[in-house]
């Protein structure tokens, strides 16, 4: 069944054919559809009827696209309703200028097609969609053992509503990624990019993100700077002549740097948190939150067992309150509980570990990531077995999964 199956949608554009053919449209999918071409009626008709969505045409005379926008932004009894742009004006600054008006989306016109009405339903359901495009730790396992879960290490991407895409760490996994978008768009990109830590398997295929080196694209970097090394030094470091051909210089895309440390801040409508984690270095796990929605990103880090020395009973509860109740926890799983014993204090965890941390902060699904090289499918299999075993022993309501390469998954 269609997301705008006895969906209430208001059409206003000064274009009689393009509102005939866009509510044919959605009246194909279910929706229920009133239309108009003068902006001043349709600005009380709104008002009464209060529909689920309402679609703007941006260049209007009388009152344009972004003053109806504003005005309906500014009624209290339609804080629920959805607005979308729909103009045949592409031009980044217009774009934006919609959403700081208050719009949920901008489609372009002429797409009066099915990619039209997809982007209407992910705007309506408000969708979070996370997506891996590595899962491996240390350094990428080809071949015939990492064939299921994929051997690229560690990335992900996070979809927000109104276009807020965020990439987890730049692992082989990013180059994946990097393909993808350039399939679907390549230009216009915009994304934030959050390093957990410098490690060369977090950092060392950030140069081989092609969108980069595009014109018109945009990102901004976020991560922990090492003393006095500032995050744009430490990716610059890697692309200095002796260790990679290509200079950051070479980035033709706009391309922003912030230094974090523990704190907390907006980024448009999404709330991000950091935590300083246990591991080699300075590492940073995150918390990225949007209407009672949460993901949480933590990686590298090490769970000292309570029979260890280095246990940290204050760690362990801060750690537990930052990923409370959070509807996805992303977390280091590098070891079965053997290989552990071999491996403390190289800063990663064991499976049991991780499994204790998630049921105890009361986590929807714990997400098994950064696996040990040495492990293939079948080990990863196996710790996955573990994992929901001991959940299962606990009586938990945590789900675990360990999700592989191209894997995506909804928050709804």
């Amino acid at each position: 069944m269609s997301v705008l199956k006895n969906i209430n949608i208001y059409l206003v554009d000064d274009e009689p054919d393009t509102l005939l053919v866009v509510k044919y449209l959605l009246e194909e999918h279910g929706a229920k559809v009133k239309t108009n071409t003068s902006s001043p009626e349709a600005l009380v008709e709104i008002k009464n009827d209060k529909p689920d969505l309402v679609i703007l045409d941006l260049m209007m005379p009388e009152i344009d696209g972004l003053d109806m926008c504003r005005f309906l932004r500014q009624e209290p009894g339609l804080k629920d309703l959805k607005i979308v742009i729909f103009s045949g004006k592409s031009y980044e600054y217009d774009q934006q200028r919609a959403m700081s008006f208050g719009a949920d989306g901008y489609i372009t016109k002429p797409m009066i097609d099915e990619r039209f009405v997809k982007k209407i339903e992910e705007i309506i359901e408000e969708k979070i969609e996370l997506r891996y495009w590595g899962v491996r730790g240390t350094l990428p396992v080809p071949g015939e053992k990492s064939l299921r879960y994929g051997g690229n290490t560690i990335c992900a991407s996070i979809q927000f509503p109104k276009d807020n895409f965020f990439i987890l760490d730049a692992g082989s996994g990013i180059k994946e990624l990097s393909d993808h978008l350039m399939s679907q768009q390549g230009s216009g990109l915009h994304a934030k990019i959050l390093i957990s830590h410098p490690h060369w398997d977090h950092i060392n295929a950030l140069p081989f993100f092609v969108p980069l080196y595009i014109a018109g694209n945009e990102f901004e970097i976020f991560g922990a700077s090492h003393g006095h090394v500032t995050m744009r030094e430490l990716i610059s470091a890697q692309m200095d002549g002796v260790y990679f051909p290509i200079r950051i210089k070479e980035f033709a895309a706009r391309t922003y740097f912030r230094d974090l440390k523990e704190e907390e801040f907006q980024i448009n409508d999404i709330n991000v948190k950091t935590m300083l984690l246990s591991h080699p270095g300075t590492c940073l796990g995150y918390r990225l939150e949007y209407k009672n929605r949460s993901i949480c990103y933590i990686t590298d880090n090490e769970l000292f067992p309570e029979n260890s020395t280095d246990y940290n009973s204050n760690y362990w509860e801060k750690l537990t309150a930052f990923v409370n109740s959070t509807d996805i926890l992303i977390t280091d799983a590098t070891y079965t509980d053997e290989e552990y014993m071999r491996k403390s204090r190289w800063g990663h965890s064991a499976v049991s570990q991780v499994v204790k941390l998630a049921d105890r902060a009361a986590v929807k699904e714990l997400h098994l990531i950064h696996h040990d090289p040495d492990q293939s499918d079948l080990d990863i299999d196996l710790k996955l077995e573990t994992a929901q075993k001991l959940l299962s022993e606990m009586k938990s309501k945590t789900k675990c999964i360990a999700p592989c390469e191209g894997q995506s998954f909804k928050v709804l």
